[in-house]
Parts: structure tokens; C-alpha cells; sequence
């Protein structure tokens, strides 16, 4: 590993923070240390080093604003990338917008609403990046990225940038291809369309007003934390069963709204993978449902 500290610093890659804890990174506010954590630039030391990490046999995992992830409390083997404030933008061109892997998906759908564009009204809550949402096909409100996504840049894992557009992405439900095959999203491209300002705005604060009263924004969560199942929703299910405010360790189930899990303080991984365990093996002995983690597990337990 000091070898390949000793060339990314040579190649001038942006910051190297070796031993990082992840709960600095993640809005679950848990997780171990990584045994680098890599933070490029811009578009092409992202790429340089995800190829100099290929030429190593160094695996790596990918970070956005830490939503939607546990990392568990042994921490990541390896390196762990996560786009810099080269790739913390987003550009207008007529109905299209273009934004960094860095950039908030919530802070873009808010400026799309200013630019007088609609589409993206569903990411107002959504606290990932745009990289993020392209990799979970992020989505609310009866929307989702695959239906405004036009084409991203992904640094494959031998650090080669390629262009995919939205067939190549081969989305899903809360999935892309991304989870299949290694590769980080450097930028992507949205296509929208032409709105009223006003209407936007209205839709926009209907959904962050239901988001206050429904959802424990004042919490550290990961958000969601189980897949909504065919014609059911896991909220409804986990509620049904009593486990409303259940606990284990420093983790609880939301008393506000039954699929986030809060860290009430002190939580540890451990607490929340029992407590995601119990949840599962209750729902489905209560209504025979196989409640599907959402939210991505990395690390060593």
C-alpha cells in the first residue's frame, strides 16, 4: 500500500487520507477506518487513479455524500474513492443540464425548478449525490433517474472514460449497471423539459412538506432502508408488525416514519445490521414477505 501512496502522490492526484474513518462520510454517521481514502481533483486524476489502483490489484469501493450505505465497523480493505470539488458542478444548456458526480442531486433539482425546467421535481429529497443517483437509479414520487437520464461519463475499472447513454445503464429499480460491473460516474447528463416556474415550486414544496411530516429529517438515516415490494410498501409492513421505535444498540426504528433507521447517538454497524435482521425476520413470519435491503452494505463485519 505505501508504494502505491508513494505514486499516487507523485502522480498529484488530489488528497490522501490513509486509516480515514467513514463515519466522517456517511449521514448514518457510522462506519471504520478505510485503508485509503482517496479524494481526486477532477475528471482525469479520478481516472488516473482508478488505473494506477488496477495496475496495483487494489480493490476499491466508491463514495458519494455516504446516503443510502453502511459501512460496516471493521472498515474497508482496500481504497475508497470519492469524487472532489473538481466534480462539484452543474451547467445549463437550453433543456439539458450537465453536473459533476459531486454535485447534490437536491441542490440540482432546485436549480433545474429556477431555470423554468421540470423532471427532476422528485430529487428535491433525495440527499445523494449526482453519481450516486445515477448508480441507485434514485428515485420518488412515482419518478426516477432512468426517466430524465440522457448519458454519463464512467471510469471503467481500468481508469478509461466511456460515454454511456440510458440503454447501456440498463436501469431498474434502484439499480443500474453499476452494480454489476465496476465503474464510477465522473458527470452526467439530464434531459428536461420546459415548465412553469410556479407550478414547480408548488410541486416541490408539497413534497418537502409531506418529507417534514413524514420522514425523521432531523435524524442521522440513510434514508430508505428496504425496497418498497410489489404492490406493498415497507413502511406499511415493518409499522404492521410493531416495530415502530424497536431497538437494538444505539439503532431504532423511526417512530416517524417505520423503514429509516436513527442513529439515536452511539450506533454501531453491528446495531443496525441486527436490527435490519430482526425486521426481516419479523415481516416475513408476519406476512410472508422478503423485505430486500436498499441500502448498500461495504465493508468487514
Amino acid at each position: 500500500m505505501q508504494q502505491l501512496i508513494e505514486e499516487l502522490k507523485r502522480a498529484d492526484i488530489g488528497e490522501l487520507l490513509p486509516n480515514e474513518p467513514m463515519s466522517k462520510y456517511t449521514t448514518w454517521k457510522i462506519g471504520g477506518p478505510a485503508d485509503l481514502l482517496i479524494i481526486p481533483r477532477g475528471k482525469r486524476e479520478l481516472a488516473a487513479a482508478v488505473a494506477l489502483l488496477h495496475r496495483y490489484g487494489v480493490p476499491w469501493t466508491k463514495l458519494g455524500r455516504g446516503s443510502n450505505m453502511l459501512v460496516l465497523d471493521k472498515g474497508i480493505r482496500g481504497v475508497v474513492i470519492r469524487p472532489g470539488p473538481g466534480l462539484d458542478y452543474a451547467r445549463f444548456d437550453g433543456h439539458t443540464v450537465t453536473a459533476g458526480a459531486a454535485f447534490s442531486f437536491i441542490k440540482l433539482s432546485v436549480l433545474a425548478g429556477k431555470h423554468g425546467l421540470t423532471g427532476l421535481e422528485f430529487a428535491g429529497g433525495i440527499p445523494g449525490s449526482v453519481g450516486g443517483a445515477v448508480y441507485m437509479n434514485a428515485g420518488a414520487h412515482g419518478s426516477d433517474v432512468s426517466r430524465i437520464f440522457k448519458s454519463a461519463e464512467i471510469v471503467t475499472e481500468n481508469g478509461e472514460i466511456v460515454r454511456f447513454d440510458r440503454e447501456a445503464m440498463r436501469f431498474g429499480y434502484r439499480h443500474s449497471i453499476l452494480h454489476t460491473m465496476p465503474g464510477i460516474v465522473v458527470e452526467a447528463t439530464f434531459e428536461l423539459a420546459p415548465g412553469d416556474r410556479k407550478e414547480i415550486a408548488a410541486a416541490m414544496a408539497a413534497y418537502k412538506e409531506r418529507r417534514q411530516r413524514t420522514q425523521p429529517l432531523q435524524a442521522p438515516t440513510a434514508g430508505s432502508v428496504f425496497r418498497n415490494p410489489p404492490g406493498d410498501y415497507a413502511a406499511r409492513l415493518i409499522e404492521a408488525a410493531g416495530l415502530k421505535g424497536y431497538r437494538s444498540g444505539g439503532a431504532a426504528v423511526s417512530d416517524i416514519h417505520a423503514n429509516f433507521i436513527v442513529n439515536t447517538g452511539q450506533a454501531k454497524a453491528e446495531d443496525v445490521l441486527t436490527l435490519m435482521e430482526h425486521i426481516q425476520r419479523t415481516v416475513k413470519a408476519r406476512f410472508g414477505v422478503e423485505l430486500v435491503p436498499e441500502v448498500l452494505v461495504v465493508g468487514e463485519r
